[in-house]
């Protein structure tokens, strides 16, 4: 594998092209934009880790809104930042949040760290975001490597290997590198993001309105569809789970998860029998949830207690009309909110 651009490959065209591009139609009015606070950025770039921007502006917006700097955050207890990010799943990221926050406070004065080495240090900061933080931010050429930028390369240079394969990653850093410009560091990355969300998609990319058309080898060759090369699909093992609402009059119990794996400091539903109260009826059944690494089955059995019953030291009873105050995973809090409009009538 070359480590070196094509000789007839133009840097500068290349730059001027998506600078250019940008300007004209690329994002310029998002929420984090503008002054570029650093801790504006840092929220978004993390909020937008395999998640879309649609999706999430309203949550960045009522984020900011509850925890207006990093010293808000760090000194709110961790169940409240749960709660502001429920829904927005990935929720590993939200503890690494309010974890670099507070380490923030304590060593960094409350302030975003501005050299790559140390942003790196902090929970949930990895290469490609600490760059972006680094360019964005404090207009450093620090280039990035997301899922956009990779797409954009493979079929630009017409890469045969699958992006993620851990020599080419080697080699698209290099690619990155050798392409980011030393000024206009916002709007470059910025417009790595832009002009694979709208342009280069991943499926039915608009490659006769492409600007970079001229100069794409998979374009040119007419092999678009070919790249970036896929990767040997896994099947997705399948789990299957039961979940007890157990209801005392208009309370129900929930259990609050440990913070690490799936719906790690969360509040959910108790996912084993614990021999309380009156079977009523099953809330639902035959529901599934999509995680990355697996999918999950999983139905909601309604038992009726006659009193409250302290399981543990994690659980608590809860008012239905208190529900939202609480961090639940989006799939539980969907039946339980659906439930509470109800009344719970059959509990």
């Amino acid at each position: 594998m070359t480590n070196e651009i094509n000789v007839h490959f133009n840097i500068s065209y290349y730059q001027k092209s998506l600078l250019t591009w940008y300007q004209k139609y690329g994002r310029h009015n998002l929420p984090w934009q503008g002054d570029f606070s650093p801790y504006h950025v840092w929220l978004s770039e993390i909020m937008l880790q395999q998640t879309q921007v649609k999706t999430v502006i309203p949550y960045f917006l009522k984020f900011i809104e509850v925890f207006p700097d990093i010293i808000t955050l760090a000194n709110e207890q961790q169940d409240k930042v749960m709660q502001y990010w429920a829904g927005l799943g990935y929720y590993a990221r939200a503890r690494n949040l309010h974890k670099a926050a507070q380490i923030m406070r304590d060593f960094h004065q409350g302030k975003l760290p501005h050299d790559v080495d140390t942003l790196m240090a902090l929970p949930g900061i990895g290469r490609s975001t600490a760059h972006a933080i680094l360019s964005i931010a404090f207009s450093k050429p620090t280039p990035i490597l997301d899922g956009n930028v990779k797409r954009v390369f493979a079929r630009l240079f017409q890469l045969g290997v699958h992006p993620n394969d851990k020599s080419m990653e080697r080699y698209l850093w290099q690619l990155a590198n050798k392409l980011m410009p030393i000024e206009n560091t916002q709007a470059y990355t910025q417009v790595q993001m832009d002009f694979g969300a709208a342009l280069c998609t991943r499926t039915r990319p608009k490659c006769i309105q492409c600007p970079l058309n001229d100069m794409c080898l998979a374009y040119n060759n007419q092999v678009v569809k070919n790249y970036p090369v896929k990767k040997p699909q896994k099947v997705k093992p399948v789990r299957s789970k039961r979940f007890y609402l157990y209801c005392y009059q208009d309370e129900l119990l929930l259990i609050k998860k440990p913070n690490k794996g799936i719906w790690g400091g969360l509040y959910v539903l108790p996912d084993e029998d614990l021999y309380l109260g009156e079977y009523t009826h099953m809330l639902c059944q035959d529901q599934r949830h999509i995680f990355t690494h697996f999918e999950l089955n999983y139905d909601i059995k309604v038992h009726a207690v006659n009193e409250k019953t302290c399981i543990n030291h994690q659980g608590i009873w809860v008012h239905k009309n208190a529900i939202k105050q609480y961090a639940l995973p989006a799939p539980l809090a969907r039946h339980l909110i659906i439930s509470d409009q109800k009344g719970y009538d059959e509990c």
